[in-house]
């Protein structure tokens, strides 16, 4: 009896501890405007985090403490919770015009593609346009996978294919108000809305192989395997996600809803999606994940060559702006 009651001490302790450090956090990142507040509030509730540990270990009073933390943590989660997300702020430019699209038939027409002309990467002139795609004329799709901190870590995405070498990428990430950098802690506690971007590759490629260089990026394209018919309920997921979240905003979540997770979530509109592993979450693996699953469609059997074959910077420095784009930075002929 005695080594179960201290067994379970030892579990509520764990459950205070965790709590207590998930609700700083919460307030030190999100919690009212002003620092010093936010700081404030962080710093009281992990006293009251520890003083809820020392009634653990007092019996007399162990429970009216734990009942009185337990009524000031669910006070916090009802705070916490009611942070709405929203489509209405002062969003960076290139975060700024929300894409939809409107679906008649097979005929999908993706308004506000993203086209921005870049002379760097902060000095841009802003372009969209709309066009129209035939799900009959659909070929496939694409992985794009951008390193920028070594092997483990990759921003990913998916470019769709279509006849007469249309491409249609859409990279899902933190949609970062004007002031606002990417912070991953931050993205763990409501900070940014889910955003799809919808571009050109000349954008959305370009900008990584041709302008970031602080630090630079290595960007690998890779042609996935599987029926035209999966892709194309792929493509209608995104397409179904992107109308919902004009309508309905969301929250990026930096494990939960991040640039992989989603698209993994979004694949199990087909019952062959491939299984979750950790390497979705080391999302620097994925193309690796993919190759082990029979998912890429290379016809070389080692994915090291796979990989080289994949690295477009070159080519993409090369093709610049041209309209050609896509066709250019997928040709490894010498």
């Amino acid at each position: 009896m005695r080594v179960a009651a201290a067994a379970g001490l030892s579990l509520l302790g764990l459950l205070v501890l965790a709590a207590g450090g998930w609700g700083v956090l919460a307030l030190a990142v999100s919690g009212p405007q002003g620092a010093a507040l936010r700081m404030g509030l962080a710093a009281g509730f992990g006293a009251a985090s520890l003083a809820a540990l020392v009634a653990l270990a007092v019996g007399r009073w162990r429970w009216r403490g734990l009942a009185a933390y337990l009524g000031l943590f669910a006070a916090v989660l009802a705070w916490y919770f009611s942070i709405a997300p929203s489509n209405e702020r002062d969003w960076l430019t290139e975060n700024a015009v929300l894409p939809h699209a409107t679906i008649e038939g097979n005929a999908v027409t993706v308004h506000n593609i993203r086209n921005f002309g870049y002379r760097t990467e902060t000095d841009f002139t802003p372009a969209y346009y709309d066009k129209r795609f035939d799900l009959s004329q659909f070929e496939g799709v694409d992985l794009v996978a951008s390193y920028w901190m070594g092997p483990h870590i990759a921003h990913v995405f998916l470019s769709f294919a279509f006849a007469g070498g249309d491409h249609l990428a859409i990279s899902i990430e933190a949609r970062k108000e004007k002031g606002e950098g990417y912070s991953t802690i931050k993205g763990f506690f409501r900070q940014y809305e889910l955003y799809y971007v919808v571009a050109d590759e000349r954008d959305v490629i370009g900008l990584r192989t041709n302008h970031r260089n602080d630090p630079p990026e290595q960007v690998y394209v890779y042609r996935l395997k599987g029926n035209l018919d999966a892709g194309r309920r792929l493509f209608m997921e995104y397409m179904d996600q992107i109308n919902a979240l004009a309508l309905r905003p969301a929250f990026y979540n930096s494990l939960t809803t991040n640039c992989t997770t989603n698209i993994w979530l979004n694949s199990r509109v087909n019952p062959e999606h491939v299984p979750f592993s950790w390497k979705v979450l080391a999302s620097g693996h994925v193309p690796e994940f993919l190759f082990e699953q029979g998912r890429l469609a290379a016809g070389v059997p080692d994915f090291a060559e796979i990989q080289r074959r994949a690295l477009v910077n070159a080519r993409a420095q090369a093709a610049g702006t041209a309209e050609d784009f896509s066709r250019r930075i997928r040709d490894v002929t010498p």
